[in-house]
């Protein structure tokens, strides 16, 4: 870990090494190959989270339009919260446009050059409401498929791949926009304050971006909430307002 730290690894890239490894040693341990984990107790440099970066809804809209083709993917990862790698793994069968839902069940993940489908971050499978400005662009990328082709994919039809489609399309979009030094991780952030401002609580923000718990939804955005509490007190004070305005006009 001291040698990862000296190379000049971020300090999130060094705890997820360490973690692996405690994983993989927390079964030979578990095997009687070895009789402790030696990786218990080493001490990891502090992980910084940089701060979210959220987009106004007109700022959405711009970015969409300079993505032209793509620019479907904009507003459904900017609205529904989806990891880049949960839409890219989005299968026809998945989408129900009578309900108007998404069903997240599958992530594509790059490994090694290699596109490998599993289960989402969390291992669970959830729900997401599609917002009506995207029935339409999704039902045209449906249209002509069978239920387990992928509903989003690259101009030669195989699979979106996050490095490619931020070089190719959402880096050009960006600077258009005017938005730079933007990557399509912050759409999900976007999603989460968008949702907020809507007035979903925190346990309805957990569910539609797949959280483990409401608890790592506040550890994110609890910046979001402390702005809701604040509306929250405007609206108890107007109600109390207008309660004793009533008892002293009766």
């Amino acid at each position: 870990m001291a040698q990862l730290v000296a190379g000049g690894l971020a300090p999130a890239t060094v705890r997820q090494a360490h973690r692996v490894l405690a994983l993989i040693l927390t079964l030979a341990v578990r095997d009687g190959r070895i009789p402790h984990n030696p990786a218990t107790g080493v001490p990891l440099p502090r992980a910084r989270r940089a701060e979210p970066r959220f987009l106004a809804r007109e700022e959405v809209e711009r970015l969409a339009d300079a993505a032209g083709e793509y620019g479907d993917v904009v507003r459904l990862l900017a609205h529904t919260g989806l990891r880049f790698g949960e839409m890219a793994a989005l299968r026809v069968r998945r989408v129900d446009f009578l309900r108007k839902r998404l069903t997240v069940a599958e992530s594509a993940t790059e490994v090694g050059g290699t596109v490998e489908y599993g289960a989402p971050k969390t291992h669970q499978q959830r729900t997401v409401p599609i917002p009506g400005v995207l029935v339409e662009p999704l039902s045209r990328r449906c249209e002509g498929k069978g239920p387990d082709d992928l509903v989003l994919t690259s101009p030669g039809g195989a699979v979106l791949r996050s490095g490619n489609f931020q070089r190719r399309f959402f880096d050009p979009a960006a600077k258009t926009a005017g938005l730079e030094d933007l990557s399509p991780h912050d759409l999900r952030h976007t999603a989460a304050s968008l949702l907020v401002a809507s007035g979903a609580n925190v346990k309805a923000v957990q569910r539609m971006l797949g959280h483990a718990s409401a608890a790592m939804t506040l550890d994110v955005y609890s910046g979001l909430f402390d702005d809701d509490l604040g509306a929250l007190a405007e609206r108890m004070t107007a109600a109390h307002e207008a309660s004793v305005t009533r008892r002293h006009g009766a």
